[in-house]
């Protein structure tokens, strides 16, 4: 595969698992003399400082960042086990990145020195105006449990400017998830992407799910750990067992996808996806929860019909996509998986030139998530 040098954005991807070969092959597809800026997502079953060497050689003198994955989402559609990358024209893209590595001490001062640092770059591009050229991407680890204070204060400094991104993973194993920049995989980290183009562009998030009537009360939480004890008074895996009616012994990653709950805010409902049953029947989430707040049951509507929608509706907006990147959560690649509709998400993925990977939680202007599918999308300048 090899990348035209007058696309603005160009996408590869490779399976081999020697980091050297994968390296190669990408850069092979996507490097040429304009080539500015190279984005990827990697499964984390790779060798990851040999990775992070090794595409550090293959695109020698151009800044390279991205995050483990829960699995990817390739030219071709979903896949595993392999790295996904998109690489950006300087003709048509100004893009700077920013290492976060203490979370927990991430104020605004620090959130607005960095949007600063970022703007200044793109600004001295000048390809497009400020304010109605640029987004944030935020790729964070997705095991940090730091993601809401992080997202609230970067949003801040942001003002006016859209932002999206996703949690890292690790093929669901729940242990290790990690972002790239600077030539190093980081755990514990975010990394913030400022990208300034003149191409139209529009940043989206769509979810499936329904509400239903039952809801059940936060009775004792832990919200450091984003830890429920009780719901309703009850052992909280208990009490979401009765509620979807399955034995307490069946509760795991295909339950929890096809059973979320969320909270209201405004007219909006917010997933507050499970993560894992712990052995004192507490719940762990993956967004943060608190004593007191409503979760309310959810139900799952058509996924397909609803991912059809919104990319019929992109399409509609900006014309065909030169790209969309993607940030889709890994429950909702297990529903997939669990109806037998991979292939056909796939094919529709591929259809509308979605490029990204799947996550462990996904971010929106400045809101933390789950079980969502969001990202940004491309017009053309033809249009």
């Amino acid at each position: 595969m090899s990348a035209a040098t007058t696309a603005p954005v160009c996408t590869a991807a490779s399976r081999s698992h020697d980091p050297e070969c994968a390296a190669e092959e990408l850069a092979k597809a996507l490097k040429h003399e304009e080539l500015g800026f190279v984005l990827f997502f990697c499964s984390a079953e790779y060798p990851l400082e040999a990775l992070g060497r090794a595409l550090e050689t293959a695109f020698s003198g151009i800044k390279v960042s991205g995050c483990t994955t829960a699995g990817e989402i390739t030219p071709q559609g979903y896949d595993r086990g392999c790295v996904v990358a998109i690489g950006f024209d300087r003709r048509y893209f100004a893009v700077d990145y920013a290492l976060v590595e203490d979370l927990e001490r991430f104020d605004l001062l620090r959130a607005q020195r960095l949007v600063d640092q970022l703007l200044e770059y793109c600004r001295a591009r000048s390809l497009a105006s400020i304010n109605e050229h640029s987004f944030a991407l935020t790729l964070l680890d997705g095991l940090s449990s730091s993601e809401e204070q992080v997202l609230a204060t970067l949003d801040a400094a942001l003002g006016r400017i859209p932002s999206f991104g996703g949690s890292a993973g690790d093929d669901n194993r729940l242990a290790h998830t990690h972002v790239y920049a600077q030539g190093h995989f980081y755990a514990r980290a975010a990394v913030v992407i400022m990208i300034n183009t003149p191409l139209p562009f529009e940043v989206f998030s769509t979810h499936h799910l329904l509400p239903r009537e039952h809801k059940l009360v936060v009775t004792h939480a832990d919200r450091e750990s984003r830890c429920v004890l009780e719901l309703n008074a009850m052992p909280a895996a208990d009490a979401y067992a009765e509620m979807v009616g399955v034995p307490k012994a069946a509760l795991g990653p295909q339950v929890f996808a096809r059973h979320p709950m969320a909270v209201k805010l405004g007219d909006q409902h917010y997933i507050r996806s499970i993560q894992r049953v712990n052995e004192d029947a507490s719940l762990s989430f993956y967004c943060a929860v608190e004593n007191g707040i409503v979760l309310t049951a959810m139900r799952p509507a058509p996924l397909l019909h609803d991912l059809h929608h919104m990319l019929a509706s992109l399409h509609q907006r900006l014309g065909t996509p030169s790209l969309v990147i993607g940030c889709d959560c890994f429950l909702r690649r297990l529903e997939l998986e669990g109806l037998g509709e991979l292939g056909q998400a796939s094919q529709l993925l591929k259809r509308s030139r979605v490029v990204g990977f799947n996550t462990y939680g996904e971010q929106h202007h400045g809101m933390h998530v789950n079980q969502t599918f969001t990202g940004v999308a491309f017009g053309s300048l033809a249009r």
